[in-house]
């Protein structure tokens, strides 16, 4: 797709690069690399900031503390120079990063407000939208099953996670956490992201339950959370009501297939978020994200092909997928690892009553995902249209 320079202004070239000019109406050349503008709005450049940080905290800072002894690591992330260094360099890592003696005294990192305005710029670069079809009563406990995956799940983050998008003007007296695998701890750089943004990990075989339950029970640390049935348990039990608890049901694997123009959604087998709603008689909240697929463009990794077949097998072993995906530049339009600017629209669908079985059977699991899968079909039939989804796309399950 080539890409036409804004109006007003002059593009940002280099010797083999192809621009398209209106007044000639031809091309000039062939392309290799579409550069941006040099003129580009400060409003953009700061849009693109604000992702850029994002994107580099999740695929650059969370892998470092899995690849480096964590005593090693915890000694140099916290010497005076390389903290002085770091957290200025990125607004995420003012999110999460304790200074040396708040680290050593196990006192809470300040947090970016929700409310920040870099998280108004991120909403503005695709643009994101949260569209809601139902009221959510504020005196009650909800768990939301959320679609697709994506990449990086990108348009979940900003709805939920942050108030880019006035989550609380819209469901007001709803307090929303997002559930995300996290299966390394990562070091004393991100060990409190998750809490800052209002996330909480669901880690599974780290040997420590005990640490977990009394996190999720107490009021919420800079550390990760590294537990699932506990913490779910207890946002679902909370007395008072107002909380959402968001799960991307696909998760990781479902990542493998997020590219443009799909709509196969890994749910078919996945029951234990609906057994969690029976276990604690919560009522089921479908979530569709338009767009989230088109983010990126991803190698192509066919199921039997051998790149799945290595993804597969790296998930097994690691507990996250690798999509080898790519989008845009900084610079440049034609390859980078910036999603692309496309619009996400996250709509949330009206609750499904669910009553409180404790020990649900398998066959009251099975109708009551069945029941869910036809409401997710139901909403996204009726608002596809509206997102450019061809009307004969119909969604596909795994």
């Amino acid at each position: 797709m080539l890409i036409q320079p804004l109006p007003g202004t002059k593009p940002f070239g280099c010797l083999g690069a192809q621009w398209y000019s209106e007044a000639s109406g031809a091309h000039s050349g062939t392309s290799m690399v579409e550069f941006a503008p040099w003129s580009v709005p400060w409003e953009r450049r700061l849009q693109t900031l604000s992702v850029l940080q994002w994107v580099f905290s999740f695929l650059a800072l969370d892998l470092l503390p899995a690849s480096l002894p964590s005593s090693d690591l915890h000694y140099s992330l916290h010497r005076p120079p390389v903290h002085q260094i770091l957290v200025p360099q990125c607004p995420v890592c003012n999110l999460v990063v304790p200074g040396p003696r708040q680290a050593m005294a196990g006192r809470q990192a300040r947090p970016v407000p929700r409310r920040s305005v870099v998280w108004k710029y991120m909403k503005d670069y695709f643009p994101v939208s949260l569209v809601k079809t139902a009221e959510l009563d504020p005196s009650r406990n909800y768990l939301a099953g959320i679609h697709p995956h994506g990449v990086l799940a990108a348009g979940i983050f900003v709805n939920l996670c942050t108030e880019g998008t006035g989550f609380s003007e819209l469901f007001p007296g709803i307090r929303p956490h997002l559930m995300m695998l996290k299966p390394v701890v990562p070091g004393p750089l991100l060990q409190g992201l998750p809490h800052d943004w209002g996330a909480m990990s669901v880690a599974r075989g780290l040997g420590m339950r005990g640490k977990a339950q009394s996190q999720c029970s107490g009021t919420p640390s800079w550390r990760l959370v590294t537990s699932d049935k506990e913490c779910a348990a207890h946002v679902l039990n909370r007395k008072g009501g107002g909380n959402l608890l968001g799960i991307i049901v696909g998760g990781a694997q479902e990542a493998l297939n997020a590219r443009p123009g799909a709509y196969k959604l890994l749910l078919r087998n996945r029951k234990g978020f609906v057994k969690l709603a029976l276990m604690h008689g919560v009522p089921l909240v479908p979530v569709f994200s338009f767009g989230e697929n088109e983010l990126f463009d991803q190698v192509e990794n066919s199921p039997g092909s051998w790149l799945r077949w290595i993804q597969n097998q790296l998930q097994k072993v690691m507990g996250i997928s690798l999509p080898l995906f790519h989008g845009r530049g900084i610079f440049q339009y034609s390859f980078g690892l910036l999603p692309y600017r496309r619009p996400i629209a996250t709509v949330v669908g009206k609750p499904i009553e669910v009553q409180q079985i404790p020990q649900p059977s398998q066959e009251e699991v099975d109708k009551l995902h069945q029941h869910y899968i036809d409401e997710l079909c139901n909403l996204f039939e009726a608002h596809k249209l509206k997102y450019n989804v061809p009307e004969d796309q119909h969604l596909e399950f795994c």
